[in-house]
C-alpha cells in the first residue's frame, strides 16, 4: 500500500510517499518535486560492531544518466567511480544527519540516494538531505531527527528559497542550509562578497522553510512509521573511569598544555600506554576501554579549560591567531608558488596557466560543460606524521578542494580579461588544523605570484565551538585537537568587502542564531587579520607572467572567416601550428586565442592569419607567386589562398607568345590588382605594376 504525505514549497508540490519501492529496507522513501524524483533508502544492522570508537555510518547519493535521458559516454556506457558532484552531495547529506543518532549507537548503517528523474529544478541535492531524513525517520532506526534542507540564492538584491537551474546563473550568493526545526545544523555555499548581516538573513528565511519541511517529515512519521528499536545506551564502567583518573589525571593535565603538537601527542600516548601497563592483564585484555576512558579524560580537560580559564591547548586566548609566515617565487620553473605558514599547518601552493585545451570537460546530469579554473587538495600522510598507503582523493580531499575553488573563484578574472585556463594545487605538508583555510590563504599568494589579475586577496579562517550548556566559547583559527573535541567547524573565507565561502558543521545538531552571530564577527576580525599578513608578502597581482607560462594572444575575426582559417578538414589551421609551434583556439563567436612561450612564434602566427583575412583591394600591388600556367595567362597567388588571373596581354607591355617565355610555375613577381567583378574574381596586371614601380625608382 502507497502511502505519502505532499508540502507545497514555491507554489509547487513536494510529495514524500513510501510503500511502493525498496520495501525490505529499514526505511524507505520517493521524494519528488517537479521532475525531480529521488528513492532514499536506510539500513542498519541488528547488532553493533565491538570496539569501534566512531559511528559506522556511510551515505552514497548515485546519479544514474537515465534520470536524464542520457546515456553514458565512454567505452563502457555504464556509470563507473563516484563523480565529484556525487562525492560532494554524499557529504552534503552525511553531515547534517550525523549528529542525530544517538551517542554509543554502533550498528553499520547505511543510506543511499538514488535519483531516478532528474529535473531542471535544480533540487537533487537538498532535496536528497530532506528524503534521507525521511527515511531515517519512518523507520525503526534511531535517529533523533527529522532535518530538512533548502537551497538560497539571491537575484537582484532579492533571496530565492530553491532557485532553478536557469535563475541560480544568476544568483550573487548559492548556499544550502540543513537543520532541525530547532536550529541550524550545517550551511554550505559561496557569494560574491556577501555581508556577515545578509548571510545571517538568509540563513533565518532558510531556517522558516525547513521548520516547514521537518513538520512534514513528523506528519509522514505519525501516519507511516515502523515502531523504534531499543537501544539502551552503553554503560560506562566507573570502577575502570575511577582507576584512569587516578594514575593518570595530573599527568594528562600537564601534557594537554604542551603548545607543540607532535611533543604533546607523545605525551599522552606514553601516559596512556603505561596505564594500560598498570591496569591491563593476561586474563582480559582491556586495552581498549581503557583508551576510550582516557581520550574522555583528555576531551573534558581540554573543554573545561577552555571554558573555565580561557585557555586553550597550545596556550592562545579564544580569539587569536596562530603566527603567520609567507613565501612566494619559491619553484622556479614553475607559473606561480607560495608556501603559507600558519602555526604547525603548511600549504604549498602552486599555480599552472594553460590554454582552452586544458580545461576540463565535465558530462552531468545538466549537460556538457567545461571548467576553466580548477583546485586539487592533497593531504599526504606525512603531513602528520602518520605511514599510509597513497590512494586516489578521498571524500574529505574533495571536499577541501572544493571549498577553496569556490573561495578563490568569487575573485577570478573573466575569460575575457584573461584568457587562461588555471589550475592550482594544494599540497598540505603539515598539518595541526584549519588546512583547507589554509590552502585560500596559499592559493591567494600563488595567484598572486602568477600574475593572474585577481579582484582581491582571499583569506580563510576555521571556527571552533565549546559549548556546556550555558556555557559557551567561541574559537578563532581552531587546531586539530580543538576540531576533534568540539562542537562545531565553521569555515568563513572571504576579502575585506565581504564573504565569498562558507562551511558550517555542528556535532550537537545545531547551533542558536546568537552563536552564529558571534563566530561571524570573530571570522570577519580574523580575516582581515589574515588578509593584513598575506599583503605583507605580496600586495597585488605581479604584472608579468612567468618566463615559462604560455603567452596567450587574442584577435577577434568575423564569424564568417572562420572557416578559411580552419580550411578544409583543418588543413590550414594544423599547417599554422606546425610551422609555428603554437596553439590555436577558435571558437564560435571568431575569437581567436593563440599561445606560446615564445612571442616571435605568435607574431608569425598572428601575421599568417591576417594574411589568410586579407582581401584583395583594387589598385594594390601585391608579390605573389605563380601557383599555375595555362595557355591564356597565369594563375598567381597574391595572398594565402587567394588568386587571380593575369592574362598573358598583361604579362608584358611588349607582344607575348607564350606565357612561359615571361614566368614559370613558382616563380614570384610583382603583379597589380586591376579588377574584382562581382564574383569575387580578381584581374591581375604584371605591366601595370612593374610599370608604377618603375616610375617610383626614377
Amino acid at each position: 500500500m502507497i502511502q505519502h504525505v505532499t508540502i507545497n514549497l514555491r507554489e509547487k508540490e513536494l510529495s514524500l510517499s513510501t510503500g511502493k519501492m525498496a520495501r525490505q529496507a529499514d526505511g524507505s522513501v520517493v521524494a519528488q518535486y517537479g521532475d525531480t524524483v529521488l528513492l532514499a533508502t536506510a539500513v542498519s544492522s541488528k547488532t553493533p560492531r565491538e570496539g569501534l570508537d566512531f559511528f559506522p555510518l556511510t551515505i552514497d547519493y548515485l546519479e544514474k544518466t537515465y534520470a536524464a535521458g542520457k546515456i553514458p559516454g565512454g567505452f563502457f556506457k555504464r556509470e563507473g567511480r563516484p563523480t565529484e558532484k556525487e562525492v560532494l552531495t554524499s557529504r552534503l547529506i552525511d553531515r547534517p544527519c550525523r549528529p542525530l543518532f544517538p551517542k554509543g549507537y554502533a550498528c553499520e548503517t547505511q543510506g543511499i540516494v538514488n535519483v531516478l528523474s532528474y529535473g531542471d529544478e535544480n533540487i537533487a541535492d537538498t532535496l536528497g538531505i530532506t528524503t534521507m531524513s525521511a527515511a531515517l525517520h519512518i523507520s525503526d532506526i534511531p535517529f533523533n531527527g527529522p532535518v530538512g534542507a533548502v537551497r538560497i540564492g539571491r537575484i537582484m538584491g532579492n533571496f530565492i528559497i530553491n532557485p532553478d537551474l536557469r535563475e541560480v546563473e544568476d544568483c550573487d550568493m548559492n548556499l544550502v542550509v540543513a537543520g532541525t526545526a530547532d536550529a541550524v545544523a550545517m550551511v554550505e555555499g559561496s557569494a560574491q562578497e556577501m555581508s556577515e548581516a545578509d548571510l545571517l538573513e538568509a540563513i533565518d528565511l532558510a531556517h522558516a522553510e525547513i521548520k516547514k519541511l521537518c513538520a512534514v517529515q513528523n506528519e509522514f512519521r505519525e501516519k507511516y512509521g515502523k515502531p523504534k528499536r531499543t537501544f539502551i545506551v552503553p554503560e560506562k564502567d566507573e570502577a575502570l573511569g575511577n582507576k584512569v583518573k587516578e594514575l593518570g589525571l595530573a599527568k594528562i593535565t600537564e601534557a594537554i598544555v604542551i603548545p607543540d603538537k607532535m611533543r604533546r601527542q607523545a605525551a599522552l600516548d606514553q601516559i596512556l600506554k603505561e596505564i594500560v601497563a598498570q591496569l591491563n592483564t593476561e586474563e582480559k585484555d582491556i586495552a581498549k576501554a581503557i583508551a576510550t576512558v582516557f581520550n574522555d579524560i583528555e576531551k573534558n580537560l581540554v573543554r573545561d579549560m577552555i571554558l573555565e580559564k580561557n585557555v586553550r591547548a597550545d596556550g592562545r586566548a579564544p580569539e587569536q591567531i596562530r603566527p603567520i609566515s609567507s613565501e612566494v617565487g619559491i619553484l622556479p620553473r614553475t607559473h606561480g608558488s607560495a608556501l603559507f605558514i600558519r602555526g604547525e599547518t603548511q600549504c604549498l601552493a602552486v599555480v599552472t596557466l594553460g590554454t582552452t585545451d586544458d580545461e576540463q570537460r565535465i558530462d552531468s546530469l545538466e549537460g556538457e560543460t567545461s571548467k576553466s579554473f580548477m583546485l586539487h587538495y592533497n593531504f599526504p600522510p606525512f603531513s602528520v606524521g602518520e605511514v599510509k598507503p597513497l590512494r586516489s582523493p578521498g571524500r574529505r580531499e574533495i571536499g577541501h578542494g572544493i571549498l577553496a575553488e569556490r573561495s578563490l573563484k568569487a575573485v577570478m578574472p573573466s575569460k575575457a580579461d584573461f584568457p587562461y585556463t588555471v589550475r592550482i594545487v594544494s599540497d598540505i605538508l603539515e598539518s595541526n588544523g584549519s588546512s583547507s583555510m589554509a590552502t585560500v590563504c596559499g592559493g591567494t599568494l600563488a595567484l598572486m605570484d602568477a600574475g593572474v589579475p585577481i579582484k582581491a586577496p582571499v583569506a580563510g579562517i576555521a571556527m571552533g565551538l565549546i559549548k556546556e550548556g550555558d556555557r559557551v566559547v567561541v574559537l578563532t583559527d581552531i587546531l586539530g585537537l580543538e576540531d576533534h573535541l568540539g562542537d562545531m567547524d565553521f569555515k568563513v573565507t572571504g576579502t575585506e568587502n565581504g564573504i565569498a565561502a562558507f562551511q558550517m558543521d555542528t556535532k550537537i545538531g545545531g547551533i542558536s542564531r546568537p552563536i552564529m552571530e558571534k563566530a561571524l564577527e570573530q571570522a570577519r576580525q580574523g580575516r582581515l587579520h589574515i588578509l593584513g599578513k598575506i599583503k605583507e608578502t605580496l600586495t597585488t597581482p605581479r604584472t608579468e607572467l612567468a618566463s615559462h607560462a604560455p603567452r596567450i594572444y587574442t584577435m577577434q575575426i568575423k564569424t564568417d572567416k572562420i572557416r578559411e582559417v580552419i580550411g578544409a578538414g583543418g588543413k590550414v589551421i594544423r599547417g599554422i601550428i606546425e610551422q609555428t609551434g603554437v596553439k590555436i583556439n577558435i571558437d564560435d563567436s571568431g575569437l581567436i586565442n593563440i599561445a606560446a612561450t615564445d612571442g616571435t612564434a605568435a607574431q608569425k602566427a598572428i601575421d599568417i592569419i591576417n594574411g589568410i583575412l586579407a582581401e584583395a583591394e583594387i589598385g594594390k600591388i601585391y608579390q605573389g607567386k605563380v601557383k599555375r600556367i595555362m595557355d591564356f595567362g597565369a594563375f598567381i597567388e597574391i595572398l594565402p589562398g587567394t588568386e587571380g588571373l593575369c592574362h598573358i596581354s598583361q604579362l608584358a607591355d611588349k607582344r607575348v607568345a607564350k606565357v612561359t617565355d615571361e614566368v614559370n610555375e613558382g616563380d614570384e613577381v610583382v603583379v597589380k590588382v586591376i579588377e574584382i567583378d562581382k564574383m569575387g574574381k580578381i584581374r591581375l596586371s604584371r605591366k601595370d605594376a612593374m610599370k608604377e614601380q618603375g616610375a617610383k625608382t626614377e
